[in-house]
């Protein structure tokens, strides 16, 4: 049963509905009915400036908010940018959450990701091992400032008795991605590299690292729904996981990557790139018995991502607010 139905009536703001998870956030509570939408681009609403933050919270009194705001990249963005991702999400979040509290807010899900694991956490990882060993030290700065979110979450239950909670997804993909060939995290990047390398006939593409690691991939669709999900059958200080429970080597996602774009070339791995940390799969126990599994495969939505983004090519120079 529902801890409590939420209001499809009330305010509802969506921070950071221009980005991957916000948007398919935001199409997914207009599907099903949420009526009082509000949602603010980032040159309409600075989250890192508190006084436009507390500006805006004061005049929308929002009931229920979902934080995906956040600055993202992949590897080689947090590795270049570490003090960038660190201050900038620190900011966002602490402006956020502060709001929500002093104007009552009173449902938040805040949503983090699988980073803040340690690099060597038993797999698959529950949610109990958090702070419990070194982070992998290529997005050690942005896992920090998500683990701060989490206990943020949690100070803000304990002081004051708001039902406010936080979800870890695990690595995500979907129309709206971010495909640049630099910020991009790894299944964007390689949808773009291989239909690039498919589209000039090119004889082989380059993957960064050996191609073992082992990732686990949630269509953001997926996520959306668990948001809702959790918002009405989830109170609990904890951080609870979000992912499907199954993984794949880097390299089996190149292949399957390169089969969906229609690429026959050869497949080149750079050894002297970083492969991150070796395995990252999400113990999804809890929020499947809470009701809730993912339902989209990875085929199926690798084919519907790649059609989204050959449709946005067709359509102009892929651009990101």
């Amino acid at each position: 049963m529902a801890l409590s139905t939420l209001d499809r009536s009330a305010r509802t703001y969506i921070a950071g509905h221009r980005g991957l998870v916000g948007g398919a956030v935001l199409r997914h509570f207009a599907r099903i009915g949420f009526d009082d939408l509000v949602t603010r681009t980032s040159a309409e609403l600075d989250l890192r400036d508190p006084v436009a933050v507390e500006t805006f919270f004061a005049e929308q009194q929002p009931a229920t908010v979902v934080l995906a705001a956040a600055k993202v990249g992949g590897i080689m963005a947090n590795s270049t940018y570490p003090a960038d991702f660190l201050s900038d999400n620190l900011r966002i979040q602490l402006n956020v959450l502060d709001a929500a509290a002093r104007h009552g807010v009173t449902k938040l899900l805040f949503l983090g990701s699988s980073c803040i694991y340690p690099k060597y956490a038993e797999q698959p990882i529950r949610e109990d091992s958090l702070l419990t060993g070194l982070l992998e030290p290529t997005n050690d700065a942005y896992a920090i400032a998500k683990i701060a979110g989490v206990l943020h979450v949690q100070a803000l239950r304990r002081q004051y008795g708001f039902h406010y909670i936080s979800a870890m997804p695990t690595n995500l993909y979907g129309p709206g991605d971010n495909f640049d060939p630099v910020g991009s995290h790894v299944l964007p990047g390689l949808i773009r590299r291989f239909d690039e390398a498919a589209r000039v006939g090119a004889e082989s593409v380059t993957v960064w690292g050996t191609g073992t690691p082992r990732r686990e991939f949630l269509h953001v669709d997926d996520l959306a729904r668990a948001c809702v999900h959790l918002l009405e059958n989830y109170d609990e200080p904890e951080p609870i996981n979000v992912g499907v429970g199954e993984d794949l080597p880097i390299r089996e996602l190149a292949q399957l990557v390169a089969e969906i774009v229609g690429y026959r070339g050869e497949l080149a791995f750079d050894t002297s790139k970083p492969d991150g940390t070796p395995r990252k799969l999400l113990d999804v126990g809890k929020i499947h018995s809470l009701g809730w599994k993912a339902q989209i495969s990875l085929r199926d939505g690798l084919s519907e991502t790649y059609r989204w983004y050959r449709q946005q090519l067709a359509a102009g120079p892929l651009e990101r607010g």
